[in-house]
């Protein structure tokens, strides 16, 4: 195991054509909002770019950016290491991102149609079979996906890329809590869906507002790792 924790074979090795630092850039972030690189992660430049099969100069500029970004700590004489969040700053996120959702889930009850809602209930009943087969990484990205697909059916544009800029700190943080709120998270889905379907907006607001309120009590409640 090299020190910076990644098995062989877990990064596949990017395509030459393209921007290739973008590329990187995208790949560590993945890598960091996944946990594969977990908080407080010594990342090694030389090993980063023998896994992505780069050079270190991509990967350096990289990891500078991410550090502008706040997923990254650079210390000085050290190197450079995941970014471990404090509570505080999981909290604020968690907030902003429940305000977010309900006002979403609110206007999607005024707006969805039946395609609408045919494609959450598709989402949802992915998600279930995700959760039974204890595939966690399919049940994050499903979870994902059916908060998008609400925030699409919201149809307001300036909501959405608000969501956008914090859609990856919520994945860092719901991903070691995914498997706690397991089925449970599906079954508020139901219920969301539900309201969504009836176009009740008080409903599906009050609804989003309590399933991503769980979320963020789970993130605090979370065992120690």
């Amino acid at each position: 195991m090299l020190s910076t924790g990644l098995p062989q074979g877990a990064v596949p090795r990017l395509e030459r054509p393209g921007p290739l630092r973008e590329r990187v850039y995208e790949a560590l972030l993945e890598l960091i909002t996944t946990r594969t690189l977990q908080p407080g992660q010594h990342l090694v430049e030389s090993e980063l770019a023998g896994h992505l099969g780069v050079s270190r100069q991509p990967v350096r500029e990289a990891l500078q950016r991410l550090n502008t970004e706040g997923w990254v700590d650079l210390r000085p004489a050290q190197g450079a290491f995941v970014h471990e969040p404090t509570e505080e700053e999981a909290d604020q996120l968690l907030t902003v991102r429940t305000l977010l959702e309900a006002e979403a889930a609110r206007l999607a009850a005024a707006a969805a149609g039946r395609d609408g809602v045919a494609r959450l209930e598709e989402l949802c009943a992915q998600g279930e079979e995700a959760v039974a087969a204890d595939d966690v990484d399919t049940a994050l990205a499903l979870n994902a996906r059916f908060h998008a697909t609400v925030m699409e059916l919201a149809g307001n544009t300036v909501l959405a890329d608000l969501a956008a800029q914090v859609d990856r700190r919520v994945r860092w943080y719901y991903t070691p809590v995914a498997r706690q709120r397991g089925q449970q998270s599906w079954i508020e889905h139901r219920a969301l869906i539900a309201a969504i379907a009836e176009g009740d907006e008080s409903r599906a607001t009050r609804l989003m507002r309590e399933h991503t309120e769980h979320t963020r009590r789970s993130y605090h409640d979370r065992p120690a790792s």
